[in-house]
């Protein structure tokens, strides 16, 4: 743990909403003492909702790196992440997390994930976006293709 990416992170955070790109969050995955990926929030400034600073920090990290995962890194971002930015970091297999902000701090701003947290601890027939299963048995098909293709790369 080191001071110096979480105050980078911090930067980062205030060079996005300075920039008029993003909401006030940045964030830094580091492996070997070094940071290999940066990312402000561009939410608003990429009409993506999935543009978070971790999830672009994870991104520019994979992208530097040639890897689709970040085993041996971590990720220091200025706030707690959200679940979406959370099952990023899982993915992405980074093994340690520091923030600066906490979900009630995100929350007194306007950014509260309480309602994602919240429905996803739901069972999937209470929860108030409907989710209907549709097409399985093709889908099937395709895992089968998937399972059985000898050069496929895992995950």
């Amino acid at each position: 743990m080191k001071p110096e990416f979480i105050d980078e992170a911090i930067r980062l955070s205030l060079e996005s909403m300075q920039q008029g790109t993003g909401g006030p969050f940045g964030a830094v995955v580091v492996k070997d003492d070094r940071i290999v990926g940066r990312g402000g929030n561009q939410v608003t400034s990429t009409n993506d909702p999935t543009a978070h600073a971790e999830i672009v920090a994870i991104r520019d990290a994979c992208r530097n790196l040639g890897s689709y995962h970040l085993r041996g890194a971590e990720i220091y971002t200025s706030c707690e992440p959200c679940p979406m930015c959370l099952g990023a970091i899982y993915w992405a297999r980074l093994e340690r997390v520091y923030y600066a902000l906490t979900r009630k701090d995100a929350a007194a701003m306007g950014f509260d994930d309480a309602l994602l947290y919240t429905e996803l601890s739901l069972p999937i027939g209470q929860r108030k976006l409907p989710l209907h299963s549709l097409g399985r048995d093709a889908a099937l098909c395709a895992v089968h293709e998937w399972n059985t293709k000898p050069d496929r790369t895992l995950y």
